[in-house]
């Protein structure tokens, strides 16, 4: 036989030794599972147990409105006295500017002192640069500048207090670096 025959005859006896090998793991043992299965449909059948009465939950009648007894549906227009509270803001105010912004996005970047009174200047967000005073207002919690100094703008926001009312909060905008 010549060596260009058997090249093609040694793969083909290969490949068939392959797959006899891969055939061999592909039998049907399942001797032990079946007989498992067997096991288990032999055993005696157990009595379940009844489920347990369902009891409907006592039904109550809410009369709102009657006996002083308000809805819980409508918000409670009378809020008690906390100590620290402070009344509502005013919502009916005319907004100024800068309350458009919240207060972290603006930046102090100067102070001027015309004619005896501070001023600070105030860049927002948009790069524009603002004159405020103490009495003006600054961001989205009704922030009011209570006082300038070369270094930083005090305010005190009115917050709500998570109870129904609300709370003086101080607040900063310190001069910036940049």
């Amino acid at each position: 036989m010549s060596l260009s025959r058997r090249i093609p005859q040694v793969g083909l006896l290969s490949l068939s030794a392959v797959a006899l090998l891969l055939s061999s793991g592909c039998s049907n043992r399942m001797d032990d599972l079946e007989a498992y299965i067997d096991q288990v449909k032999a055993r005696p059948g157990g009595r379940i147990e009844p489920l347990p009465e369902v009891r409907p939950a006592p039904s109550h009648v809410y009369a709102a409105g009657r006996d002083g007894v308000r809805s819980p549906f409508t918000p409670d227009t009378q809020v008690a006295a906390r100590p620290g509270g402070v009344d509502a803001p005013d919502r009916d105010r005319p907004r100024q500017y800068l309350e458009q912004f919240p207060l972290d996005t603006m930046r102090m970047v100067g102070t001027l002192d015309l004619q005896g009174q501070m001023f600070a200047l105030v860049q927002t967000r948009d790069g524009l640069v603002h004159r405020v005073a103490p009495g003006n207002y600054l961001g989205q919690s009704d922030g009011r500048i209570t006082s300038i100094s070369e270094s930083e703008i005090r305010l005190t926001e009115i917050v709500a207090d998570g109870l129904g009312g609300y709370m003086e909060r101080p607040a900063a905008l310190a001069l910036s670096e940049n």
